[in-house]
């Protein structure tokens, strides 16, 4: 069976469509923009590693300069725990 489309239900699905289109448009530049800031990230890296930087390192502090200043310090202090406990840090006895 066919169902008859009034005009202002066309014209509301011509809107959502539009809408619809304008989202995705606008996802898709972003998403261009984020491949192109990765890239800048990865160069940025790869400059800093040219200079003698471990990017390694680099990428452990950008994650930590992240984190809420309490995160980062129970964070330091669980692994400081378990360090100790496997003998790791100096004066620990296994």
């Amino acid at each position: 069976m066919d169902q008859i489309v009034s005009a202002p239900e066309m014209a509301m699905q011509a809107s959502a469509r539009d809408q619809l289109k304008s989202f995705v448009e606008r996802i898709e530049r972003l998403e261009e923009e984020k491949a192109a800031l990765a890239g800048d990230i990865r160069d940025l890296y790869a400059e800093a590693k040219s200079a003698g930087f471990d990017t390694k390192a680099l990428r452990t502090v950008v994650r930590l300069r992240k984190q809420d200043a309490n995160e980062r310090r129970d964070q330091e202090a669980v692994l400081a725990t378990y360090m100790h406990a496997l003998g790791m840090l100096d004066g620990a006895d296994v």
